[in-house]
């Protein structure tokens, strides 16, 4: 028999514990005055802009900025008083040596650290009872039913992340040459030009929606102004994002309307008028169908989290 020999699987970042996975949508005015813990943090800018108080350093983060915390580092955040930002911040413990690279940096993140990302949160939403958009949890809790391996895939999202971000500085050193690169004319490479096609459909698509975000659209008019067939664009929208386009619409529709909002600079009239809706009623209605509440509601909420008040 061969003399097989056993590969030892190394780790250069292991993350031990998660203190709190947050997503927050802040209104326009939000401060936080500041803490520093022994552990890690990242924040991460989804929407908008915040400045960050790093020790004694003001950095001021737009969409798709994200800074690190090492233990003991004070930091604080707050709105610029014009956009609502929305942030990603999860805290975790990881006393591995590469750690070092994160010490004072704000790095950008790409499609690959924004798809895993939105991974981690999706799999917190499942695996956790707590809410996540208390900035006052400090543990969170577990669900009964959590799904099978849930913690270990929150763990190893967060660990390909780390290392995606310490990997990009020497992408060009790692990248060989592979057979598969000059291997041509398989249906695995026809099957990757058509993802990469349907891909690039799908960003023009909501890149037009979101250039007529104050207008109500028909599927006949998307399909129109793109110059595709109904029932492919449909197939490939659902197979890409996982829900229809109006559905989609309808939801970037009160992503936008929480934006405003928390902005604070318009009542809910003038956001039902510039977000296309036929009445205010039925932008009330659409918002509690989509957000789970009312918008009188949200903007409740939102005002609770700014003043700093316990939930």
């Amino acid at each position: 028999m061969p003399n097989f020999k056993l590969t030892p699987l190394t780790e250069e970042i292991n993350v031990t514990d998660i203190i709190t996975i947050h997503y927050f949508e802040y209104s326009s005015d939000f401060y936080f005055p500041g803490e520093h813990h022994d552990f890690w943090e990242f924040l991460c800018v989804d929407k908008g802009e915040v400045i960050v108080m790093a020790d004694e350093q003001e950095h001021i983060l737009k969409k798709g900025d994200i800074i690190f915390h090492k233990p003991n580092e004070f930091h604080n955040v707050r709105a610029n008083g014009t956009i609502a930002p929305n942030l990603v911040v999860i805290a975790f413990y990881c006393d591995s040596p590469s750690m070092e690279y994160f010490h004072n940096k704000i790095l950008k993140i790409g499609e690959s650290e924004r798809t895993l990302l939105a991974h981690l949160i999706t799999e917190a939403l499942h695996t956790f009872s707590s809410r996540l958009d208390d900035p006052y949890l400090n543990e969170l809790e577990c669900k009964e039913e959590a799904p099978f391996g849930s913690l270990q895939l929150i763990k190893t999202n967060l660990e390909q992340l780390l290392i995606r971000f310490i990997r990009k500085d020497t992408e060009s050193t790692y990248r060989i040459e592979s057979p598969m690169d000059t291997f041509e004319g398989t249906d695995a490479t026809k099957k990757t030009v058509k993802q990469k096609n349907d891909q690039q459909l799908c960003e023009q698509l909501i890149a037009y929606l979101q250039e007529n975000i104050d207008k109500q659209l028909t599927i006949d008019q998307i399909c129109q102004e793109l110059h595709v067939g109904s029932s492919q664009v449909q197939k490939i929208f659902n197979e890409q994002s996982g829900c229809g386009i109006i559905n989609y619409f309808s939801r970037m529709k009160i992503a936008a309307a929480k934006e405003h909002i928390r902005a604070n600079h318009m009542n809910f009239t003038q956001i039902s008028d510039a977000l296309g809706y036929s009445s205010v009623h039925y932008f009330s209605r659409q918002f509690k169908k989509i957000a789970g509440m009312t918008p009188s509601e949200y903007a409740y909420s939102v005002k609770v989290i700014s003043d700093g008040i316990q939930p």
